[in-house]
């Protein structure tokens, strides 16, 4: 598996925060917190810059403000100039990141989104006869900060990248208490909770299994795979 290093020097270009601070205030050039950074925008991006040179960086606090859309969710707002850091990391690390994930995957991906995956699920719909809609309560909340930092680290290796990756998540807001297990059930807890099951390598063999099925001369077995399984991961609620 390639680890991609020497990231640093991207993520912190004067030019890469430039078309951060360009990214972030998409749909929000008139708000005042954006309008204030951008009246000092050289130097405020110059004094993030310093900031993650010197790596004295340190996020602001989360605004935390509760909708309804239609059900009832907490929203997590991030300081508009840490917005800007976090367009400047994803501009870089983004692209190493989605050679990882498989075909199917809609979510926060450019060129893919609701009507790609509504496309691909149309043509399933004629092939399939049942289909299983299901959604993972509390994702981001339930998300294990350590099994996150632990997978970036099996892709990146630039070490002062991963300390701003560390620096973000660390400073994460509280989240609303999430159920880890199923009540009751205990069979994965132990290997979940030390790390030891990881979603990457399972998708691997799956796709590996896949493809040697797709080569195969075992048509009847193609075929049933093929008619009871597919894998997908559809884009997300905003």
């Amino acid at each position: 598996m390639k680890r991609y290093g020497n990231l640093w020097l991207q993520v912190i270009a004067f030019e890469n925060l430039l078309r951060a601070s360009r990214l972030a205030q998409k749909s929000k050039r008139f708000r005042p917190n954006v309008l204030a950074f951008n009246h000092r925008l050289e130097q405020e991006l110059q004094q993030l810059q310093a900031e993650l040179k010197t790596l004295t960086y340190q996020p602001g606090g989360y605004r935390t403000f509760r909708i309804r859309d239609p059900k009832p969710r907490m929203i997590s707002a991030a300081p508009y100039r840490d917005r800007v850091v976090h367009h400047a990391l994803c501009n870089v690390i983004v692209p190493l990141l989605d050679r990882t994930l498989i075909h199917d995957t809609y979510a926060n991906r450019c060129g893919y989104g609701t009507h790609r995956a509504l496309h691909r699920f149309t043509g399933w719909a004629r092939q399939y006869r049942y289909g299983l809609q299901c959604d993972i309560s509390k994702y981001f909340p339930s998300i294990d900060h350590e099994i996150l930092k632990a997978f970036l680290r099996k892709h990146l290796k630039c070490q002062n990248t991963l300390w701003l990756i560390d620096t973000i998540i660390d400073a994460s807001n509280e989240q609303i208490p999430v159920i880890e297990y199923f009540p009751g059930d205990e069979t994965l807890q132990r290997q979940y909770a030390a790390g030891e099951i990881d979603l990457e390598p399972l998708l691997q063999r799956l796709q590996s299994w896949e493809a040697h099925l797709k080569h195969g001369d075992t048509y009847r077995l193609r075929q049933k795979v093929f008619e009871r399984h597919t894998f997908v991961r559809a884009a997300e609620e905003e």
